[in-house]
């Protein structure tokens, strides 16, 4: 069999990665992970989400408005309430993969350290 060549890529441009990892930045504040949370089974107004986060109304409107100006959230208002929605559900998918693989690493732990007190547990005698 003959060697299969290497795929060549074409480099990714600095402003691409730049987007992308602004867009991670975003994921990696706990305070927007928990309203993305809240907003998984749908549209919320901003008082909802303060009662539900226990924090201000400027806390959660400072994070609201960083994910809206990334794409992440839509927003309408409604008299004089404002409503926010996830535009792309691909979001939680990220954050199942993210939790799985958190879940799984956690999982090869517990079994290191349960196997390692059955270690210590044998030589005990």
């Amino acid at each position: 069999m003959e060697p299969v060549p290497p795929v060549l890529m074409e480099p990714v441009p600095p402003e691409v990665v730049q987007q992308v990892a602004e867009y991670f930045s975003v994921l990696s504040e706990p305070m927007r992970l928990r309203l993305l949370n809240l907003l998984r089974d749908g549209e919320r107004c901003v008082q909802d989400l303060v009662q539900a986060t226990a924090t201000s109304q400027a806390n959660v409107s400072k994070h609201l408005k960083v994910m809206l100006q990334v794409g992440i959230l839509t927003r309408r208002t409604e008299g004089t309430s404002a409503f926010y929605s996830v535009t792309d559900d691909l979001i939680f998918e990220l954050c199942t993969l993210v939790c799985d693989r958190i879940a799984t690493r956690i999982e090869e732990q517990a079994q290191h350290f349960r196997a390692f007190s059955l270690t210590s547990q044998g030589t005990k005698q």
